[in-house]
């Protein structure tokens, strides 16, 4: 099936089943929820397999050897995405969740602060990495994993998004990290 395709059907999905939930969680913030989608299984489907397309070249080739998934809704999109590339996933996850040794980034998300922790051994030096997340908002979350992977000696190479929140300009925040967002909002 054409990339196009794909992706149309991908957009279709989010727009008719991510829903906005106002001032949680907390007042003046708009949750984008998508547990409608994950429910859906056409539409989960079509999101897997765009947000694929990040780590795959012109002609389908694979060209990342890890996908790592930003805790929690990440995890839900980026395991599925890496399945679909044929490669191996790693999650990043809030601080103490890891059991073996980890590297650890602080950093800000829009409504507070935060530390990151991948395990050390969970990318290995050279791998090329496809970052997955459900909304790049501030870029915080994705920058903190962008320096995890880097320290693992590894390559953060794209960044695969359901939802930007482009008013808040996260892409600053990655620098030349290729960002392919689904849906900008």
């Amino acid at each position: 099936m054409p990339v196009l395709d794909v992706r149309a059907r991908a957009v279709d999905a989010l727009t008719r089943l991510v829903r906005d939930i106002p001032d949680f969680p907390e007042p003046g913030i708009v949750f984008k929820d998508i547990t409608p989608l994950l429910a859906d299984a056409a539409g989960f489907g079509a999101v897997v397999e765009a947000m694929a397309a990040a780590g795959r070249d012109e002609s389908g080739a694979v060209v990342v050897d890890k996908v790592v998934g930003m805790e929690a809704r990440g995890f839900i999109l980026a395991a599925p995405v890496a399945l679909a590339l044929g490669v191996g996933f790693a999650p990043v996850r809030k601080a103490g969740k890891l059991p073996h040794d980890t590297h650890q980034a602080d950093y800000s998300l829009e409504y507070g602060e935060a530390v990151l922790e991948l395990h050390q051994d969970a990318v290995a030096p050279g791998d090329r990495v496809l970052l997955v997340d459900d909304v790049l908002a501030t870029g915080g979350t994705a920058a903190a994993t962008c320096d995890l992977v880097r320290r693992c000696g590894a390559e953060p190479v794209g960044f695969a998004v359901l939802m930007e929140l482009g008013f808040l300009d996260g892409r600053a925040a990655l620098g030349d990290v290729a960002v392919q967002a689904l849906q900008r909002v």
